[in-house]
């Protein structure tokens, strides 16, 4: 077994990181878990590996949804082994929302498009392709040198109010600014958001992109809880944000990406009148959104989930079946490391991406491999844990499942496909 160690943060959170509130409701306890895409080489196998606490608690007053340790962002974003455009679905879903803005906001060459964590580019390229002028935001130096590579221009900095009043004062304010699963991570919420309101042009739009909690807590979401997200957003909370900034929400759509998202375009307080849908929205959060009881619900179906799924790869692994994984993702991370899925249970994790392939999995150190070896010698059975891709990996993966090979999905409920 690998042996881990208690790592340094930026601290353990006291206070609310939106509204400040001292009173912070537990709500779940993932355990000391590494970092979710702290990927090991082969050389690093035999090292200690760093540990966190991750645990979860509700602020009654705001209802903004956190966990309380705030691992260095450096540490986290620096180098980054996530690359947008490995996914095709995020690809598709990024055209499509350029190309609705591009065509609603009439963007032109005189326009600019940025996009605060932007990765490799695989957002503003559409825009650069229409004649769009854009500018992307990315702290990770291997994913903004591959964007620049591209010819999208890219800063490599961390978004902050500072970053954005040095980029205001050289004349650059957004048409556009997107900021797509980017809200969760963040730390200092309020001077994130008090950069976006010193970028965006007078009459300019903020469109942002974040797993809703709704979702997270009814579709038993959990393996969204890692060290990279410090937050879970209800609009509730996300409306007390931006209004203490001098924005506001101008509408909400809820979206099915990422197991269910909701898209906000903020704009300065006062622009327009916010439309319908964002009041019917708070309405309908009202009914549960400020009731611990919600969430100490969820907690106890997490537990139950745990228990189903490893009864499930128990009963297939003593049967003699061979069980591998798909996607070496951050929910993978945490799903099985909380859940204590590891070499007894997996053969080895395949995944798209050849930033990942030839390393292992943080905490249960699988083999990471091209997904090529499910054909090449197929396997019983895969546990899904980019299960989020779901309909895309399955088509993907047609002629595994033709040749007899299931798929076990493990959230919302386990299910054998």
């Amino acid at each position: 077994m690998v042996q881990t160690l208690p790592a340094n943060t930026d601290g353990r959170l006291t206070t609310c990181r939106s509204c400040n509130a001292a009173e912070l409701i537990p709500i779940l306890s993932l355990g000391n878990t590494p970092l979710a895409n702290a990927l090991r080489t082969e050389e690093q196998l035999s090292l200690p590996e760093a540990v966190f606490p991750l645990d979860v608690v509700f602020c009654p007053r705001c209802t903004l949804v956190q966990i309380t340790e705030t691992v260095s962002p450096e540490l986290l974003f620096g180098e980054y082994a996530y690359f947008s455009s490995f996914s095709d679905t995020m690809l598709q879903h990024a055209q499509q929302l350029v190309e609705r803005m591009r065509l609603e906001r009439r963007l032109s060459a005189d326009s600019l498009a940025m996009e605060i964590a932007s990765n490799d580019g695989y957002l503003l390229q559409y825009y650069h392709a229409a004649g769009v002028p854009v500018l992307g935001i990315e702290p990770a130096r291997n994913i903004a040198e591959v964007a620049r590579q591209r010819g999208i221009s890219t800063v490599c900095e961390f978004f902050g109010i500072d970053c954005a009043r040095r980029l205001a004062e050289s004349g650059r304010h957004a048409d556009v600014l997107h900021a797509n699963n980017v809200l969760a991570h963040v730390a200092d919420l309020n001077g994130f958001v008090a950069g976006i309101k010193a970028l965006l042009d007078d009459d300019g739009v903020a469109v942002l992109e974040s797993p809703y909690l709704k979702d997270l807590l009814d579709n038993v979401e959990f393996d969204t809880i890692y060290h990279e997200h410090l937050c879970y957003y209800s609009l509730t909370a996300l409306d007390q944000l931006f209004r203490r900034h001098g924005l506001q929400v101008d509408n909400v759509e809820r979206i099915a990406i990422h197991g269910g998202s909701l898209r906000l375009y903020v704009t300065h307080i006062g622009t327009t009148a916010p439309a319908l849908a964002v009041s019917e929205l708070l309405n309908e959060e009202s009914s549960w959104v400020a009731d611990p009881d919600v969430y100490r619900s969820f907690g106890n179906r997490v537990s139950q989930l745990r228990v189903e799924l490893l009864a499930l790869l128990q009963q297939l692994k003593g049967e003699g079946h061979t069980i591998v994984a798909y996607g070496a993702s951050a929910k993978g991370s945490t799903l099985l490391n909380y859940f204590g899925i590891g070499r007894e249970i997996l053969d080895y994790v395949v995944d798209r991406s050849t930033i990942k392939q030839g390393r292992y999995t943080p905490g249960t150190q699988l083999p990471i491999l091209d997904p090529s070896r499910l054909l090449e010698s197929p396997p019983d059975y895969v546990l899904l844990l980019t299960w989020n891709f779901q309909e895309e990996i399955l088509k993907q993966q047609a002629a595994y499942r033709a040749g007899g090979g299931k798929f076990i999905i493990p959230i919302p409920d386990v299910a054998v496909v």
